[in-house]
């Protein structure tokens, strides 16, 4: 498995050999689909609350009497039959948050990467390489390599805060650590551009 090699300036200058067993999978769907739901239900609030008829404000005088005249039998305007009323078995606060295995973790990642890899969405770079922090030049390295407009995360072996500054402001642009990346991140990124350092801390953490 090979990935297109870039320099600092975001001119190709070769290919980079991506390790099979980290890039080179074959990906199963159901895997990456698990770890990415567990995902978004730990970014879950889970503060949505409905009131039930026993915390709606008002009286609980009987509407009507019960007997004579020939309507159906009601106590309370706070029923949940009449408007304004509580909510029968309506959501209450929970806490969505689980786990999967760090395996299982591990293998969606290098499934979503390998994905990627496949389709040459993975692009490499010798280091990203910024004077000072500057949105300007990250939107014109985006330009010359061809994912100007297009969802991409930038992964970084090391803080980078020039990159971070650079793109933090660019819309479809996420900056992270690659030790940080989760199968999430790559799955919602059309392209995953990453410096050698990156790669070998990626390597590192998937090849445990």
């Amino acid at each position: 498995m090979k990935a297109p090699l870039y320099n600092s300036a975001g001119e190709k200058i070769g290919e980079i050999e991506l390790k099979e067993e980290i890039f080179g999978r074959e990906p199963k769907k159901h895997v990456i689909w698990e770890v990415v739901k567990m995902y978004l239900a730990n970014r879950r609030q889970g503060t949505h609350k409905a009131k039930t008829r026993a915390e709606i404000v008002g009286s609980n005088r009987k509407i009507y009497p019960q007997k004579g005249l020939g309507r159906a039998r009601h106590g309370s305007r706070k029923a949940p039959i009449f408007v304004g009323g509580g909510k029968a078995h309506g959501p209450r606060p929970r806490d969505y948050y689980y786990e999967v295995p760090k395996k299982v973790k591990r293998l969606a990642l290098s499934y979503a990467l390998s994905d990627r890899a496949r389709e040459g969405r993975i692009l490499v770079f010798e280091e990203f390489s910024f004077e000072k922090p500057k949105t300007k030049d990250i939107v014109t390295l985006l330009e010359k390599i061809g994912i100007s407009g297009k969802n991409a995360v930038f992964l970084s072996g090391e803080y980078n805060r020039n990159l971070y500054l650079s793109g933090r402001n660019i819309p479809k642009i996420d900056v992270k650590l690659a030790q940080d990346v989760n199968t999430y991140d790559v799955v919602r990124a059309e392209y995953v551009v990453v410096d050698k350092a990156g790669i070998e801390k990626i390597e590192e953490r998937l090849g445990k």
